[in-house]
């Protein structure tokens, strides 16, 4: 929950991920970013889901015609992109790519000047839905997740596949312009517009408006009776929809539960909230808070002045030896290019597998009226989770 990066070869690789309110400038006199040689590329693997489910998936673009293009009106309306993950009968569909090659190329590019890794460090992390897979039966309740600032969609594709593999229907979205690289239908990939622009917390609360209204317009489309924009839509429960993000996509969340009252449930990973939670509170929604520790145990002041006004359900949980990048696929991607990742001390499988049993337990409680008892408070089996008085 903050810009700040240890001088780490991770913090110089893939970790430059702004988070939220005031951007750090580079110290007076810093050197370059070093040019980073190609290590022994292993083909990375996302855990395996845990849920009893196989996983489909589909890839959607959306056009809302209604909205110019907030960071590049010239560019004509908004475009997305979206991966619709969904729960679907085993043995059918084909293995999914984990990202387009001029996506990874641009991804490689930008976190690594000098890169000489190969794309296929990325394209080939194994995952483990499957492209065009027939749908399971039966009616879903639906989660939106929004990726970090810079992070392309894939990044949350191991939370995406596990909570589809409990019996959600995930909709990943890409918010154009701010990523490294979005790849579109027409083999057009469009580049991060709004990298480097953000200098003021009133800049980072637009851009979580900014994302609110995509996950609304995402919503609309999904979810819509005539003419939806998924041909699967019939499997998603319109009565149960719950948004959750990392980095940025969690400080998205809250405006987005504000604006939007089919968004039933919101959850953060390591957001620091540019909009911060009214006094008024969210209208009694619930909410969890999922970071890692800061320094000397100090609180993310977005946090701790949200927290106090959160009117519904609530949970704040501290994951022992994470970073910011532990709730997304990144610690898989580092692990596998053999690169350091030396302010983490918990694995990133384990990382991951925390993630998806506290988000999915989450949803379960709020969409699904499941007790889970692993949200009541710390247990032996989870040692690396605090809660928050």
């Amino acid at each position: 929950m903050t810009r700040f990066r240890a001088p780490t070869v991770l913090a110089a690789l893939l970790l430059t991920l702004p988070l939220s309110a005031a951007a750090v400038p580079p110290a007076a006199g810093a050197q370059p970013t070093p040019s980073v040689s190609a290590p022994a590329v292993v083909r990375g693997e996302l855990p395996h889901p845990s849920g009893p489910f196989a996983v489909g998936q589909d890839v959607l673009e959306l056009i809302d015609q209604n909205r110019p293009d907030p960071w590049v009106p010239s560019a004509g309306p908004r475009r997305l992109m979206v991966s619709m993950y969904y729960p679907a009968k085993a043995g059918t569909g084909s293995p999914a790519a984990y990202m387009t090659p001029a996506a990874a190329r641009m991804l490689l590019d930008s976190k690594l000047p000098g890169n000489t890794i190969p794309t296929t460090a990325l394209t080939e992390t194994r995952t483990w839905a499957a492209s065009g897979a027939r749908p399971a039966p039966g009616r879903h309740p639906l989660v939106l997740l929004s990726p970090g600032f810079t992070l392309p969609r894939t990044t949350l594709t191991g939370l995406a596949e596990d909570l589809s593999s409990h019996g959600y229907v995930v909709a990943l979205i890409d918010h154009t312009y701010e990523n490294t690289g979005t790849t579109f239908p027409d083999g057009s990939t469009l580049p991060c517009v709004m990298c480097g622009q953000l200098r003021s917390p009133q800049d980072w609360a637009g851009l979580a408006r900014s994302r609110a209204r995509d996950i609304s317009f995402l919503v609309d489309q999904v979810t819509a009776r005539s003419h939806p924009a998924w041909r699967y839509s019939r499997t998603i429960d319109r009565a149960r929809i719950g948004m959750a993000g990392h980095s940025a996509g969690g400080a998205a969340t809250v405006p987005a539960l504000l604006a939007d009252r089919r968004i039933r449930a919101g959850a953060d990973l390591d957001g620091t909230m540019d909009v911060p939670v009214p006094p008024t509170g969210l209208g009694g929604k619930p909410f969890l808070m999922i970071g890692h520790p800061l320094p000397n145990g100090a609180e993310d002041p977005s946090w701790s002045e949200s927290w106090a006004h959160l009117d519904g359900w609530k949970r704040w949980l501290t994951v022992a030896g994470t970073n910011h990048a532990s709730f997304t696929d990144f610690p898989v991607l580092l692990d596998a290019l053999g690169l350091p990742d030396p302010d983490r001390s918990l694995s990133a499988s384990r990382a991951l597998h925390l993630t998806g049993a506290y988000v999915t337990a989450f949803f379960d409680l709020h969409l699904k009226g499941s007790p889970r008892p692993l949200l009541t408070g710390p247990t032996p089996e989870n040692p690396e989770v605090g809660f928050h008085p």
